[in-house]
């Protein structure tokens, strides 16, 4: 139960007792059923492919995503480098959206894989076909080895990227010989937002990365996934960059009932989150655009309450113990996931309202 008082002049009762931490579903906890998966989780040396827990998790990953095979990794962001590593040669080229995860926050394409970016602007996350096919045919000084997506796209607001789109980049990539990875961190999200297996989503890409944590809650790991030819080139890159595990069943353990139990309540998630954004968006000296919020990512801005992001962060945990993401400049991000409920929301919009009529 949630404690609270009154501070005397406040409408809305301040919790006490815990954070509600909105800057990430990166927070969220997993389930009491996966702590005693990974107590009873049965291992062995994944160095040697003997761990049997991680050899059933990334057979059930490989088929829930319906690529030939999968590798379990400690990250999304060394999942996403360890296929860089994989499909390209140091001094080449990649080609990705502007705002893309892996330009933007990972970093690693530079300072670890030795690439060149070719960075294509998109809209909500999506690269044209044309303007992809253009970058290719103008490409004279570097090779270029890789097109890269995202879906759902995080810098979009978690846009939903369309799987006509994903296609369209694919084929034109295969047409000039070269392969397409997706950084499918939040895959799941995206199919449940277009009412679609993820399988159909990713059909057409060589290789994909998602997270089992985030909205899956498992506390730790990634998957990446391909070919069978890829995923043994895959594993060698796993080991250069120190992502090779020993008896990794205690987590691959959550990882399962991640992909078993926890894809079929992230609608939950998208409804909670577009409650907020509908709450936010009646507060005078709030912007967003409700069309924005497709998943369970909420972006607005707060220039309109003169205040900076920092901020307006500072006082909702101050004031309210709430944890929110603050972006640059005024663009504050907000995500929902199990451990936010409808009440949490609910506290949160009314807070803010009343921070911001202050």
């Amino acid at each position: 139960m949630l404690l609270s008082w009154w501070d005397g002049e406040s409408r809305v009762r301040r919790i006490t007792g815990r954070i509600i931490d909105i800057r990430s579903d990166t927070s969220s906890l997993p389930t009491e059923e996966m702590r005693e998966a990974m107590k009873k989780a049965e291992v062995g040396n994944d160095g040697y492919g003997d761990d049997p827990t991680v050899n059933r998790l990334q057979d059930l990953a490989a088929a829930k995503i319906g690529k030939e095979a999968a590798l379990f990794v400690p990250s999304g962001t060394m999942g996403n480098l360890v296929a860089l590593l994989t499909h390209t040669q140091r001094g080449h080229e990649i080609i990705a959206e502007d705002q893309a995860h892996i330009v933007t926050n990972e970093r690693g394409y530079a300072c670890v894989a030795g690439l060149e970016v070719r960075r294509i602007r998109g809209h909500k996350g999506a690269m044209g076909p044309h303007e992809v096919e253009d970058a290719i045919i103008t490409s004279r000084s570097l090779k270029i080895d890789l097109i890269c997506l995202e879906n759902t796209h995080m810098n979009a607001g978690g846009a939903v990227v369309p799987p006509d789109n994903i296609s369209q980049v694919c084929d034109v990539a295969h047409k000039h010989g070269i392969p397409t990875h997706l950084d499918g961190a939040r895959i799941f999200n995206a199919s449940t937002a277009l009412g679609i297996p993820a399988d159909r989503v990713v059909k057409h890409v060589d290789s994909i990365m998602f997270c089992l944590s985030k909205g899956l809650c498992a506390p730790v790991g990634s998957m990446l996934a391909g070919s069978r030819d890829f995923i043994a080139k895959a594993k060698q890159m796993r080991r250069v960059v120190g992502g090779q595990m020993r008896q990794a069943g205690v987590v691959a353990a959550a990882g399962i009932l991640a992909l078993e139990k926890m894809v079929d309540r992230l609608n939950e998630d998208h409804e909670n989150a577009r409650f907020l954004a509908e709450g936010l968006s009646s507060i005078e000296g709030i912007e967003l655009d409700l069309d924005d919020v497709q998943t369970n990512l909420v972006f607005f801005d707060v220039g309109g309450l003169g205040m900076d992001a920092k901020a307006f962060a500072s006082k909702l945990l101050d004031e309210w113990n709430i944890k929110i993401d603050a972006r640059e400049k005024s663009l504050v991000r907000a995500l929902t996931y199990k451990d936010i409920t409808r009440q949490d929301v609910e506290y949160v919009v009314n807070a803010i309202r009343e921070a911001s009529a202050r």
